[in-house]
């Protein structure tokens, strides 16, 4: 999986040319943003990212609404939305990619493990949301032990991610 991985990273730099990325990341906890800094030519194109793994920092940081929080917890289609939208924002970025969900082994907020929501919205040059994505996913790991299980997760979250973006592109 790796290296399909690797590819897709170079893939979204290429694409991306002349245009920037920012990304919000809850349960991947930076993986995104280390795979996307892995490829040569990354300060071209990645601006930063916040990893916001508590609920309460992807509102205080990323702008989510406290409202969608407490209604539906960190784990729906509107916190990803949020945080790639306020990820943008916050860091002056074409494309707002997120990620947010359940790696496991434990369920939370009612989802299980392997629940994920991955967004990516695409700005003009004023700043406006112009476009804009959420896929949901339900990955299934099989691994053998609780560990392997949440890297599988993780590992399917960024892939997932960077294909949503080139999408996008």
């Amino acid at each position: 999986m790796k290296t399909d991985i690797d590819s897709l990273a170079i893939s979204v730099a290429i694409a991306l040319q002349g245009r920037t990325l920012a990304t919000a990341e809850s349960v991947t906890g930076g993986q995104l943003g280390a795979t996307i800094t892995a490829i040569p030519g990354a300060s071209k194109i990645f601006r930063g990212g916040v990893i916001a793994y508590a609920t309460d920092l992807k509102s205080t940081l990323l702008g989510v609404s406290e409202s969608v929080l407490a209604d539906g917890g960190a784990v729906q289609a509107q916190v990803a939305l949020e945080m790639a939208t306020g990820v943008a924002s916050k860091l002056d970025a074409d494309f707002g990619l997120a990620v947010t969900g359940v790696a496991g082994p434990a369920s939370q907020d009612g989802h299980l493990p392997g629940t994920v929501f991955v967004a990516c919205v695409m700005r003009d040059e004023q700043g406006s949301v112009i476009d804009s994505v959420v896929d949901e996913l339900h990955l299934i790991p099989d691994g053998d032990d609780a560990r392997e299980e949440r890297d599988q997760v993780r590992e399917e979250t960024v892939a997932a991610a960077l294909e949503l973006l080139l999408t996008m592109l």
